[in-house]
């Protein structure tokens, strides 16, 4: 089996060398051709399709330690797979190891201390259910099926962050398997180093196998939902939009969307795949309390749906799936803005119009509050200026039109970035940005988190993401000596290699991850 080094040059990996990764997990191992290998390989852009040499499908962290020692072993790209759904596929890698973690997906609540543990498989919608149960939620995104440890790595925002913040924010600890292969606890009081790396840094520093949240009084029934109008009476809505966002109260969230209207059942047919403008809104508070709060967006212009009533929360968190599915392909440029402003809406009507898709959108997404609230420094994700995301979302069916798609997409951006607040958001990084745009999304933080992956992966272990070269680290700069190095390197046999207890180990430190 032909199979990638942390190098890039290609080696052959022996029948017997598989057959002791396989002896080691208590989970499947696939290979190309194989049950459950495609499903693994699958991720949710379609514009993604790479092939991992093998597929470990881990059911706890014992097989990610297994994995990760196996990797080390044979010198292979590694590339670690959590829900798949990051926009850029950072959870898959040609010729890499894939460590999946989709059959890792426990959920335990402790109501009393209001905390939950969930293993870094879980999806949104995973927490999301059993959280609700108790009329508690964790600060998640709004997508439900997301995976919970690509987004809590990134930041995460959603419909609670006005409230309580970032998803990192809110985060209490992290298991972790650090790049020597060892099991760790991130947290304030332990390795408080990698907690603060791995809250906003991406997946840089390890393999995290669970994450444990603070949890907050949500529901279990909240107001949200949408009201729309026609495409012309955009410049009165967005004005709407940006008077209301203004004075809302943390408790509600308001996205504005413009885009051809889908084919939904609240939507009248004449208007399926005609321009329209909507407003999302999602009040966590008390549903009575709501219900007034909402009323002046439900009782303006001439709508042609309205669906903001109250709902369950669980509910709300998949309003936004059907416009997501699994297997579209996807580009998107983002911005943080620190306002709405009548010329940004004039941009975003404009380039909204051009639209080259019936699945594409402009959005302009409410995140000003608790994030707002403390410093710069207090953790990677930083844009503590933030206080909307804008998102321009090209979706598609077919690859005879990524061009147009992703020309429009890029136009729009060009258009509006003199907006931004000169941040942008990790995990909506597309696969062409470069280092500048990771920089723009860590800002000052990122030298302190590359003092960090020094310290827990000085060999880069942890590579396949949105990548933070450890201080000192020279060799992956170095791209003509591994050219050269791989050139004149035959590819080479490996059969089962010695365990990986002569490996060095530092005592009492952990390290990080490219999970998405």
């Amino acid at each position: 089996m032909r199979a990638i080094t942390t190098q890039g040059c290609e080696i052959d990996l022996k029948p017997d060398a598989i057959a002791s990764l396989k002896a080691r997990l208590q989970g499947p191992v696939s290979l190309p051709g194989d049950s459950g290998y495609e499903e693994s390989c699958t991720v949710w852009n379609a514009m993604i399709d790479r092939k991992p040499a093998a597929v470990a499908r881990c059911l706890g962290s014992a097989d990610v330690i297994a994995g990760v020692q196996f990797a080390h072993e044979h010198d292979l790209l590694l590339c670690i797979k959590g829900g798949g759904h990051n926009i850029a596929g950072l959870a898959t890698a040609d010729g890499a190891l894939m460590l999946d973690l989709a059959l890792m997906r426990g959920v335990w609540v402790d109501p009393r201390s209001k905390l939950a543990r969930a293993q870094a498989g879980c999806l949104i919608g995973d927490v999301d259910r059993e959280t609700q149960v108790h009329g508690l939620a964790a600060v998640l995104g709004f997508v439900s099926h997301t995976g919970i440890a690509g987004l809590t790595l990134g930041g995460g925002f959603g419909y609670l962050t006005r409230r309580w913040g970032w998803t990192a924010d809110t985060v209490v600890g992290m298991d972790v398997v650090t790049a020597d292969a060892r099991l760790v606890r991130a947290s304030r009081n332990e390795n408080a180093d990698l907690f603060w790396g791995l809250r906003g840094g991406g997946g840089n520093f390890g393999v995290v196998t669970g994450i444990e949240y603070a949890l907050f009084p949500v529901g279990p029934e909240i107001v949200g939902g949408l009201v729309a109008w026609p495409a012309h009476q955009a410049p009165q809505v967005l004005e709407l939009y940006r008077t209301l966002a203004a004075t809302a109260p943390p408790e509600l969230t308001l996205v504005a969307l413009l885009r051809p209207a889908p084919p939904a059942p609240w939507l009248p047919k004449e208007i399926h795949g005609k321009p329209i403008v909507a407003v999302l809104a999602c009040y966590s508070g008390r549903p009575e309390d709501g219900e007034k709060i909402v009323a002046p967006i439900k009782v303006f212009g001439t709508p042609v749906g309205d669906m903001l009533v109250r709902r369950p929360y669980a509910q709300m968190q998949s309003l936004l799936d059907a416009t997501q599915p699994k297997g579209r392909r996807y580009y998107w440029k983002s911005e943080y803005l620190p306002r709405i402003e009548p010329a940004l809406c004039a941009q975003v009507i404009a380039h909204a119009a051009s639209i080259q898709s019936p699945h594409s959108a402009v959005i302009l997404f409410q995140i000003a509050g608790a994030l707002n609230q403390l410093g710069a420094e207090h953790l990677p994700v930083g844009n503590r200026d933030a206080r909307y995301v804008l998102n321009i979302t090209a979706s598609w069916e077919t690859a005879g039109d990524d061009r147009a798609n992703i020309q429009w997409a890029r136009t729009a951006w060009t258009a509006i970035q003199p907006f931004s607040t000169g941040g942008t958001y990790l995990n909506f990084l597309t696969e062409d940005e470069g280092p500048d745009r990771t920089r723009a999304a860590l800002g000052t933080g990122l030298e302190r988190l590359a003092a960090i992956k020094a310290k827990w992966d000085p060999h880069n272990v942890f590579r396949i993401n949105r990548n933070i070269q450890p201080a000192q680290y020279r060799y992956a700069h170095d791209a003509d000596r591994r050219e050269r190095d791989c050139r004149h390197t035959p590819v080479r046999s490996v059969t089962s290699a010695p365990a990986f207890a002569g490996r060095e180990r530092r005592s009492g430190t952990d390290r990080r991850q490219s999970q998405t």
